[in-house]
């Protein structure tokens, strides 16, 4: 008759069938003697266990089944153990090969799988994507804003329209609407064909000044000439923000000059007698900025004169120019005009 210490995996004598439980091991429990088999079993109870209530293997059962079989019927025993009511459980399953027990926790029940808890769990929401422009108005500004758009393209194309009527050739639209054209486009739109003139500048024009100075020791005396082009020059070369006097004040006076006087440098109207004092300004800042007076003197007068040099022409085109430069000398300037108007009162009346 077997007997077994309840409560115990270890077997306590012979089986029914005579033969003897595993040895025991050095501290008294029995010796496991299986391999994978004994890890099968420690798998198969682990996990298996509720909060309440004891399931064990029936004593008869296991020892009339055959060895094959334990494995099974420990399984089995597991499986009801799982599914036993809230409680504690423990379960027991023993093989010929190894014997494994397993414990856990739990209201009797199988837990889920990991996926149906996934799927069963809301998804988190995502905030609504915040409209931007005319989209997140209210509907009654969505409509002004459309019919702002469409005012302004309409116009944008009607000034382009009148734009291209006014520089394009004689047609009938021009014949018959060129008033209306020239109502729109003058003065504010005014297009011409200057940028892409037929003549473009081909010389190069220099402005020099030179000074009659009184010197410390009431000397007098005449500077040499100072290229005024040329330092201007200088100062933009290699600057990429030269200021505006550097490129424009001077090439601008003289033009200015040279438009309101006669080929004898005599002024035509208002325009050439302010011309001119505008160059005998310009002319005393430059002097000074060169010392040209020196220590101790004053300018007495100026003078101007240009140097133009023709522009070589590109060797494929075949043309021929002069390379020799042209001067245009003005008369002596007094520092003041008052002066040079006296001056000349005085060489008129010596005169007569």
């Amino acid at each position: 008759m077997d007997a077994y210490d309840k409560g115990s995996d270890a077997r306590q004598g012979p089986g029914r069938d005579g033969r003897e439980g595993p040895p025991p091991g050095p501290d008294g429990a029995p010796e496991q003697t299986g391999g994978a088999d004994g890890a099968d079993g420690a798998a198969g109870t682990a996990g298996t266990t509720g909060t309440a209530g004891t399931v064990e293997v029936p004593e008869a059962a296991e020892a009339e089944v055959p060895e094959a079989a334990d494995t099974s019927r420990a399984g089995e025993a597991v499986e009801a153990g799982a599914e036993a009511g809230p409680g504690t459980g423990t379960s027991t399953g023993t093989g010929t090969t190894g014997t494994g027990s397993g414990r856990g926790s739990g209201d009797g029940h199988a837990a889920p799988p990991a996926a149906a808890v996934a799927s069963a769990s809301p998804a988190p929401s995502t905030p609504p994507t915040p409209r931007t422009g005319v989209a997140a108005l209210s509907p009654r500004y969505q409509v002004g804003a459309v019919v702002a758009l469409a005012v302004v393209a309409v116009a944008v194309c009607a000034h382009i329209g009148l734009v291209f009527l006014h520089v394009a050739p004689s047609n009938t639209l021009t014949k018959q609407h060129g008033s209306a054209v020239d109502e729109w486009v003058f003065p504010e739109f005014e297009q011409n064909w200057k940028l892409f003139a037929p003549n473009p500048l081909q010389q190069n024009v220099s402005v020099q000044v030179r000074a009659e100075v009184s010197t410390a020791d009431g000397a007098i005396r005449t500077t040499g000439w100072y290229d005024l082009s040329a330092e201007d020059g200088r100062a933009i070369d290699g600057n990429p923000l030269p200021s505006h006097t550097q490129q424009n004040e001077l090439r601008r006076a003289w033009d200015f000059f040279v438009s309101s006087h006669d080929s004898e440098n005599r002024p035509v109207g208002l325009r050439g007698s302010l011309s001119g004092t505008y160059l005998r300004r310009i002319a005393l800042l430059r002097l000074d900025r060169n010392e040209a007076a020196g220590p101790g003197g004053v300018v007495e007068r100026v003078q101007y004169r240009s140097r133009t040099t023709n522009v070589e022409p590109p060797p494929w085109s075949g043309e021929k120019v002069s390379d020799r430069p042209t001067y245009r000398e003005l008369p002596w300037w007094s520092v003041t005009p008052e002066r040079d108007t006296k001056e000349r009162d005085t060489k008129e009346g010596g005169a007569a």
